[in-house]
């Protein structure tokens, strides 16, 4: 069992729209509505909890598409970072803390219950898990749009959401670090927290720029 902060707090301009990405519409559903009942029909997930940007309230009430679950809490307003976003739903959830937390992007829509159920079972034994997907391309560094050296790509992955950890290993870290991450396993590893990879897939992917938006479309047009 575990509780679930969805964040939705970013402004998602490379989405090329006006509205914040997370409350455009796929297939007759918004992302974060979609996003929101891959969680919501887990019997596994306790409580959600969505972080979403001073202002949203109208948005993200729009946004639910008449999403009715008791395990649907109110949102909470996020900060000027993601860091700072997700500390305050953190922050928030700390009033009846879980045993567990699962941190996820509002525009990943497709992410799949069974390895978030892996993710799960990891946290049974682990500090701290993470979605990812091994680099499989070829890495270069380079110099003004030029190719210098190859990079060894055999111990990287590509990392996703939901990252998972211990409710009260995270709150601790975040509290701790206070500064920018590019994700909370990053806060979690300046921490000295071990976090374990689970392998996740490509279908889970982020949408951020037009033609992600196309291929999301691409994937519910085959559904």
């Amino acid at each position: 069992m575990s509780a679930v902060l969805i964040v939705a707090a970013g402004r998602g301009t490379r989405a090329g729209s006006e509205l914040p990405k997370q409350y455009l519409r796929l297939g007759g559903q918004t992302i974060l509505a979609r996003t929101l009942g891959v969680f919501l029909a887990m019997e596994e997930v306790t409580r959600v909890t969505v972080v979403i940007a001073p202002g949203d309230q109208a948005a993200y009430r729009t946004a639910l598409d008449g999403i009715a679950d008791p395990r649907l809490t109110a949102p909470v307003e996020g900060g000027a970072t993601r860091s700072a976003s997700v500390r305050a739903g953190l922050e928030t959830l700390a009033e009846d803390p879980p045993e567990t937390v699962l941190i996820h992007d509002a525009a990943r829509p497709f992410a799949d219950p069974d390895a978030i159920r892996a993710l799960l079972d990891v946290l049974k034994v682990h500090d701290g898990g993470f979605l990812a997907v091994p680099v499989i391309d070829a890495l270069w560094r380079t110099d003004g749009g030029f190719a210098i050296s190859p990079q060894d790509r055999s111990a990287l992955w590509r990392a996703q959401t939901p990252q998972g950890f211990r409710f009260d290993k995270i709150l601790t870290a975040h509290r701790a670090h206070g500064g920018v991450a590019a994700d909370d396993v990053e806060v979690a590893r300046a921490s000295g927290l071990l976090v374990r990879i689970v392998e996740g897939s490509e279908a889970n992917f982020k949408i951020t720029t037009p033609a992600d938006i196309a291929r999301a479309e691409a994937v519910l047009a085959l559904e």
